[in-house]
C-alpha cells in the first residue's frame, strides 16, 4: 500500500472538485431537494458559490432543477458504481459470502467497512428465505447497530473508540437498542476480547448478527464478515458454534488473497 504525504496531498488538491463533491454529499434523506441557500448552509459555501456548483452539476447531468430547487439524478450512481466495478475487495469477498450463505441455509452474509464512523456494506449475498431489513450495496448504518460495525470498532484503540463515541447520537431502533455510551463501549470491549462480535435486536426485532474482522497480509483491517439470522428457536451459544467456524474459515482464506 502506498503512503501519500499529507503535505503533498494538500498542495496538489483541487479545491473545486472538493467543493463539488461536498455539494453532492449535502443531499440526504432529510434533504432530498436543496435550494442554493440550503446547499450553502450544509456545505459552508457562500450562497453564490453553492449556486454555481449546483448549476455546474445540473449542466453535467448530475442534478435536475425546477429553477429554484435541485435534486440528484440517477447519473450520480455512476460515481458509486465505479467503485464496485473497479475495486478488487468486493469481488474478492463475494464468493466467500455466497459459500457462507449456502452452508448456513440461505442466511444473509455481508462484508462491511467503516467510513466516517458508519458501517458501509460493499458486498452482500442476500437471503431469499428470511424476511429482514433490506440494505443495498453502499447502504450506510450506524456502526454500533451492526455486528460488523462492532467488530471493526473493536479493532480501534480505546482512545479512537472514545473519539468515535463522542460524535455519535445513539438512536434506539428497537426496545433492545443500546443507547448509553458506556454500554456501547462495553459491547466493543467484549468484541475486542472475544475476537468476534455478536449483536441481538439492535436494529430489528428477533434478528441476531455475528461478525469477525478481516485483515490483509500487511496486518491492516480491511473490513468485517457478518451474517444476519433469525433468533427464533436457537440460543446465542448454539448460533455462535454454528456460524463462527465458517466466518473464521473465510477470514483465514481471505488473508492470503488480500
Amino acid at each position: 500500500m502506498t503512503v501519500v504525504d499529507d503535505d503533498s496531498v494538500k498542495r496538489d488538491s483541487v479545491a473545486g472538485i472538493e467543493k463539488g463533491l461536498r455539494v453532492i454529499e449535502a443531499f440526504a434523506d432529510s434533504h432530498p431537494r436543496l435550494s442554493a441557500s440550503t446547499a450553502a448552509k450544509r456545505t459552508g459555501l457562500s450562497r453564490t458559490a453553492a449556486r454555481r456548483y449546483l448549476l455546474t452539476l445540473f449542466r453535467l447531468g448530475y442534478l435536475e432543477s425546477d429553477g429554484s430547487m435541485f435534486w440528484l439524478t440517477p447519473r450520480v450512481l455512476r460515481l458509486g458504481w465505479s467503485y464496485f466495478d473497479s475495486a478488487r475487495l468486493p469481488r474478492t469477498v463475494q464468493p466467500f459470502l455466497q459459500q457462507i450463505s449456502r452452508e448456513l441455509g440461505g442466511v444473509t452474509a455481508s462484508f462491511g467497512v467503516l467510513d466516517d464512523g458508519d458501517l458501509v456494506f460493499i458486498a452482500r449475498n442476500v437471503s431469499s428465505n428470511f424476511q429482514t431489513l433490506s440494505f443495498m450495496l453502499g447502504s450506510r448504518v450506524p456502526a454500533n447497530l451492526a455486528s460488523a460495525g462492532i467488530a471493526l470498532l473493536s479493532c480501534l484503540s480505546r482512545p479512537e473508540v472514545d473519539v468515535w463515541l463522542a460524535r455519535q447520537k445513539l438512536i434506539p431502533y428497537t426496545s433492545m437498542t443500546v443507547t448509553r455510551h458506556d454500554e456501547v463501549r462495553a459491547v466493543i470491549d467484549r468484541a475486542r476480547q472475544d475476537g468476534f462480535a455478536m449483536l441481538e435486536q439492535q436494529m430489528e426485532r428477533d434478528r441476531r448478527g455475528i461478525a469477525v474482522p478481516v485483515q490483509a497480509r500487511n496486518g491492516r483491517v480491511v473490513g468485517a464478515l457478518s451474517v444476519s439470522l433469525p433468533m427464533s428457536g436457537e440460543t446465542a451459544k448454539s448460533a455462535i458454534a454454528r456460524v463462527l467456524p465458517l466466518l473464521r474459515l473465510a477470514e483465514h482464506s481471505l488473508l492470503s488473497l488480500l
